[in-house]
């Protein structure tokens, strides 16, 4: 069995690792546009933040270990250009320009996201960086050192550009923020947003929202952003509006395309080619809650989708399972955390939401350090159902986030979780924990 991989980073490590274990005596190749594998690329603001630290710190694991210690043919610096499905071939272009060809029997597509950067005038200029890559946060901190750079801009207010702004201001880097929409977080409930933008402006961080950016200029060796009826200078610019999948080879080769543009792949894996499947943020997926298919490019699923994958090509039919959406990311001394669906989601997919916001601590309130948490939670006025959460708060956040997600995938009533038993100490929390706290408030909101 010769397999082929396209990817060399979570999902498809992961896949050609477990293949190698599974069945060692197939043939599995990995090809990787890059010179970098099996990396940390969640952990880089937080490295980035570091000057002391080398971006090589990230790696998990050398590619010299794939291929000396588990027989993988790993090639990086070769970028896969075409998919033949009907001649069951791959080929490309390797760093140094040449050309490659290479048959498969089952081929996996692991080609992962890529930054949004905008077809406008002045992003290819020097000094515009987006983070994607362990590359990119190589030349982003390099250039950092190299440039003595004192002012950024963030174009966007996502999860990539809100860690990055406390990295920056943690280098003693000035940082402003702008963004076409009104509001800092459009899927957060508005009170919950508001104290995320509260701590970012009282670290001296500079918002600007509504403001649509036109073109990136340089002006004396200086950057400047431009939009309407804003300028803002900078010797930095990091564009973080998002990543998209890297799809576009999938769909050229006559691979269906799904939810976000990402591959469309069942719940094995599988394409709308027999023989190929697609793992991690370039493929979609299904949401627990709706049921329905969906994009929600996560670390935890990349590596989950990787295993499945392989466990399929050797024999051993591995249904993965769907997302819950949950993340959860820190603002300076705030921890954000979500799970499932909200209104605006919920009343599109046919529910009948009704969602309470309450405030509680994340300690008994006569114990030192304690401190506010806010809980949004939403369900369904219709079926009982737990839709979703939202969390923020100094501590507490970032692991009570993960009593939600297990309930929306056992599919759990308000009513039920109101009813789990969870943990209690006073330098944990409150006898009522804050979810619990939450779901009694709901339960009463949605029997009125």
């Amino acid at each position: 069995m010769k397999i082929v991989i396209i990817g060399g980073d979570a999902a498809g490590m992961s896949a050609a690792s477990k293949i190698k274990r599974t069945r060692p005596e197939f043939e599995v190749t990995v090809f990787e546009k890059s010179e970098d594998v099996s990396y940390s690329a969640c952990g880089m603001p937080y490295n980035i933040a570091d000057p002391g630290r080398k971006i090589e710190d990230l790696v998990v694991r050398e590619a010299t270990a794939f291929r000396e210690k588990q027989g993988i043919r790993l090639l990086t610096g070769h970028r896969v250009e075409q998919i033949d499905p009907s001649g069951k071939r791959i080929s490309g272009v390797t760093s140094t320009g040449d050309r490659f060809e290479e048959p498969y029997d089952n081929l996996v597509i692991a080609t992962g996201g890529s930054s949004i950067v905008p077809d406008l005038p002045g992003f290819d200029r020097k000094g515009v960086l987006a983070l994607k890559s362990l590359d990119d946060g190589r030349k982003l901190k390099s250039y950092i050192a190299s440039q003595g750079v004192r002012k950024a801009v963030i174009i966007g207010m996502g999860y990539i550009g809100l860690e990055m702004c406390e990295a920056l201001v943690e280098r003693g880097i000035h940082v402003s923020m702008v963004k076409p929409n009104l509001g800092l977080l459009p899927w957060m409930d508005e009170t919950l947003s508001k104290e995320v933008a509260n701590e970012l402006v009282s670290h001296g961080v500079s918002l600007y929202s509504g403001h649509a950016v036109r073109r990136i200029e340089e002006r004396e060796g200086e950057l400047t952003v431009v939009c309407d009826d804003l300028s803002l200078d900078a010797d930095m610019v990091l564009p973080a509006m998002g990543i998209r999948p890297n799809s576009g080879i999938a769909g050229d080769a006559g691979i269906a395309l799904g939810a976000g543009s990402a591959i469309s792949v069942d719940r094995f894996l599988r394409t709308s080619d027999p023989h190929i499947y697609a793992a991690g943020d370039c493929a979609d997926s299904y949401h627990v809650v709706t049921g329905k298919k969906t994009w929600i490019p996560l670390a935890l699923r990349a590596n989950r989708s990787g295993w499945a994958v392989a466990d399929n090509l050797c024999g051993e039919p591995s249904e993965i399972p769907g997302v819950a959406g949950t993340a959860v990311f820190k603002v300076f001394h705030l921890e954000v955390a979500r799970t499932g669906i909200m209104e605006k989601e919920a009343l599109k997919e046919g529910f009948e939401p009704v969602s309470v916001t309450i405030e509680s601590r994340s300690r008994a309130h006569a114990h030192p350090g304690s401190s506010v948490i806010r809980v949004h939670m939403t369900g369904d006025k219709l079926s009982g159902r737990l839709l979703g959460v939202q969390m923020v708060g100094r501590e507490g956040c970032a692991h009570r986030i993960n009593a939600a997600a297990v309930a929306l995938h056992a599919k759990m009533s308000v009513q039920s979780f109101s009813e789990a038993d969870l943990a209690y100490a006073p330098p944990f929390g409150p006898v009522w924990d804050p979810m619990l706290t939450a779901a009694n408030q709901l339960l009463k909101k949605m029997a009125g």
